[in-house]
């Protein structure tokens, strides 16, 4: 147990763009990236699964292309992040991350057995992949495309489908991990529907442009204690310790809520396997 002196610590942002075909997602990705990085494409990779669609807007600049090919799992993913990650990158795009949702889709349809308990074998290769985006030590820029989604409503006796949005082709909930969510349509307009910067929320629609990153980069910038919570939040040995950090942190609770929810989950698994007995019937203990 030691005592150091508080050093602050640049952020990685991990961001979403959604939209539908031809909305520009990648293009603008590489817009971002160019700002995340002042113009230095040499830092800048991207994943691509979209068959080569990143290679259209190589007048931009000389950035890295990492081109995968099928299966789309999330393993292979992940593998992909890591070759990134050693070759010094500086921002990562995965464009995009819809296919390794569909490929565990495909994978679940083909389990023998009951289909709900079937999901235990899906979403921990989920949660590994969204896990390794989080925690990479890059700037993650994740592609997403959406479909239009209706439902059913009854009018004058009858049900008429009526439009509801855009739906993007991954988990329901993967956009709350992120710390900030482009929607963009097809007319490249894009609107913040996440925003834990607190740079976009409430904006009006705007096209994203190079200056957009740089504001981005800005924000990463500006002393955020980020990692350093973090690498503190999984350095914790018990619920009592991951409580005064929970407490420390009240600011950023949001932004950290991921990391919390994954050591308290860490910590119950390993309290579990120990003390057996302490566990409540419903195997979970105490919010932090």
């Amino acid at each position: 147990m030691q005592l150091r002196q508080s050093e602050r610590k640049k952020a990685k942002i991990k961001m979403a763009l959604q939209g539908s075909a031809g909305s520009g997602k990648t293009f603008s990705s590489l817009l971002l990236a160019q700002g995340l990085t002042n113009g230095d494409f040499s830092k800048v990779a991207v994943i691509d699964s979209e068959n080569g669609s990143a290679d259209l807007y190589a007048h931009l600049g000389q950035y890295n292309v990492l081109s995968l090919k099928p299966p789309f799992t999330p393993e292979n993913y992940i593998k992909a992040i890591e070759v990134c990650e050693k070759a010094g990158m500086e921002v990562i795009i995965i464009d995009s991350i819809s296919q390794s949702w569909e490929e565990l889709l495909d994978y679940h349809s083909s389990l023998a057995g009951n289909s709900f308990t079937n999901w235990a074998k899906v979403t921990p290769r989920q949660n590994a992949f969204i896990d390794k985006i989080l925690q990479a030590d890059a700037h993650v820029i994740a592609t997403m495309r959406t479909k239009q989604d209706y439902v059913l409503n009854q009018k004058d006796g009858k049900f008429i489908p009526e439009k509801v949005g855009l739906k993007a082709v991954q988990r329901n909930d993967l956009d709350y991990e992120f710390t900030l969510v482009f929607d963009i349509d097809i007319k490249h307009f894009a609107v913040s529907s996440k925003d834990r910067t607190g740079l976009f929320m409430g904006k009006p629609e705007f096209v994203i442009n190079s200056y957009t990153g740089k504001k981005i980069l800005e924000w990463c910038n500006s002393g955020t204690n980020l990692q350093d919570a973090r690498e503190k939040i999984k350095n914790t040995k018990n619920l009592d310790e991951l409580k005064q950090l929970y407490n420390q942190y009240s600011n950023w609770r949001e932004l950290l809520e991921y990391d919390f929810k994954l050591q308290k989950d860490t910590i119950n698994s390993k309290e579990l396997l120990l003390n057996p007995k302490t566990f409540s019937t419903n195997g979970s203990t105490a919010h932090p």
